[in-house]
């Protein structure tokens, strides 16, 4: 764990500003030297407040999979960030917009896996291999950073925007779903507001996946048996707020709906 006093300092902001749900200045503004090994190393720090609370790891999350979204903050690869079980709603759940900032609605694939995955050298088949089924998924992005001015570092540093995350109540095993076709369609309040699929991630969820093993992998940290892991949004982000209803579903494996209050 870094000692760094930057590191503490940020990392102490970005807590406050989670639990009190009132936004920071960006951090790349105001500390430009920031690189992003420093912005995980302030990612474990903020980590270690919210375990501190009580809350534990339940999975991971893979983030920037899209080569637009890699475009706009100028890198060329995802980033991650860890889930806790405080984080986590089931299906048809409402949650309340006021905990978060300025919340926005991804339609995902979540694995759920039956063995480890200890990077590095995984492979796509390791993966597939490894995965006990998976779900529809809502991820609820949630920048901490003002007006989400983020560039890589702040998002990082930020446990990779993460706000909440909604799983359906189906886990569909692998042999029934194509990974890279699946369709993807996203409804706001009965609407149609975004399509996509598989392919948009990394050309399919299980290569992004297989990603995050083998970069974890690299820092001596397992993808564990029973984690959930979110590979990516299939489509963009939809800003949502207090009264919105959600409803995600992809070809195979099912639906998820949730609403904010």
């Amino acid at each position: 764990m870094s000692s760094n006093p930057l590191h503490q300092r940020i990392a102490a902001e970005l807590y406050q500003a989670l639990r009190q749900a009132e936004p920071v200045e960006p951090l790349t503004t105001r500390h430009p030297q920031l690189a992003i090994d420093d912005a995980y190393a302030i990612q474990q720090l903020l980590l270690a407040r919210r375990l501190e609370d009580g809350e534990r790891v339940v999975g991971k999350k893979i983030g920037v999979t899209s080569q637009a979204v890699m475009n706009l903050l100028g890198v060329d690869q995802p980033d991650f960030g860890i889930l806790t079980d405080a984080m986590t709603f089931n299906g048809g759940a409402a949650i309340p917009a006021a905990g978060l900032i300025q919340p926005k609605a991804e339609g995902e694939i979540a694995f759920v896996l039956k063995h480890d995955l200890q990077g590095p050298g995984v492979t796509v088949a390791d993966v597939l291999r490894a995965t006990e089924g998976v779900m529809a998924c809502f991820e609820i992005v949630d920048s901490r950073i003002r007006d989400w001015k983020i560039r890589i570092q702040d998002t990082v540093a930020d446990n990779a925007s993460c706000g909440v995350f909604v799983l359906s109540d189906r886990l569909v095993p692998l042999a029934e779903v194509d990974l890279t076709h699946c369709g993807m369609v996203l409804e706001k309040n009965g609407e149609i507001v975004a399509t996509g699929a598989g392919a948009a991630t990394m050309g399919s969820p299980a290569v992004a996946v297989a990603w995050l093993a083998n970069t974890l992998g690299r820092l001596g940290v397992p993808l564990k048996a029973g984690e959930v892991i979110l590979s990516g949004s299939l489509g963009p982000m939809i800003p949502v707020a207090a009264g919105d209803n959600l409803r995600v579903s992809i070809g195979g494996i099912g639906s998820c709906s949730v609403r904010f209050v």
